[in-house]
């Protein structure tokens, strides 16, 4: 089974996925790993991804996700996808990829963006997230609010069902 965290900047995508991973003992990975460097600058830059700088991301988070279904290993993997049509490249259709949602309010997706340092994400570009977001109709949907730890119970109930 492949997990596959989805959220905008801040939503605690890396946070998560990593504990998660290492509570169930999975492979984790970060989505921020499959950038070209032409997308790292872009966002170094303030500029939002559009959807041509994403294929090849896409792509490659796929390819990644397949090499770990095909030799039969588990895996906790991180993505923005924000929109359906993004999802659809991830999941591809396959019933062992499970989508989950990390939701949260823009003020506080905006006080954990902020305090950030060194990273490429830059706060202004949240509301360009926001604006693109497309909120997923088949995922486990989870609060951000919440410590990690019951973030992660509830994700781990929910995939265990």
């Amino acid at each position: 089974m492949v997990v596959v965290l989805m959220g905008v900047a801040g939503s605690g995508k890396t946070t998560i996925g990593q504990q998660l991973a290492t509570e169930l003992g999975w492979v984790f990975a970060d989505a921020d790993q499959f950038h070209p460097p032409a997308n790292v600058a872009k966002m170094s830059a303030g500029l939002p991804l559009d959807d041509t700088d994403r294929a090849p991301w896409l792509a490659a988070i796929r390819l990644y996700i397949d090499a770990r279904l095909d030799r039969g290993e588990s895996a906790v993997v991180t993505c923005s996808a924000l929109r359906e049509k993004h999802r659809a490249v991830l999941l591809g259709g396959d019933a062992r990829v499970k989508l989950v949602y990390l939701r949260g309010t823009r003020e506080l997706l905006w006080q954990r963006i902020s305090g950030r340092q060194g990273h490429y994400m830059k706060p202004a570009m949240l509301d360009s997230q926001l604006a693109t977001l497309e909120e997923p109709g088949n995922a486990l949907v989870v609060d951000i609010a919440p410590a990690p730890g019951e973030i992660i119970a509830s994700i781990r109930r929910a995939i265990a069902a």
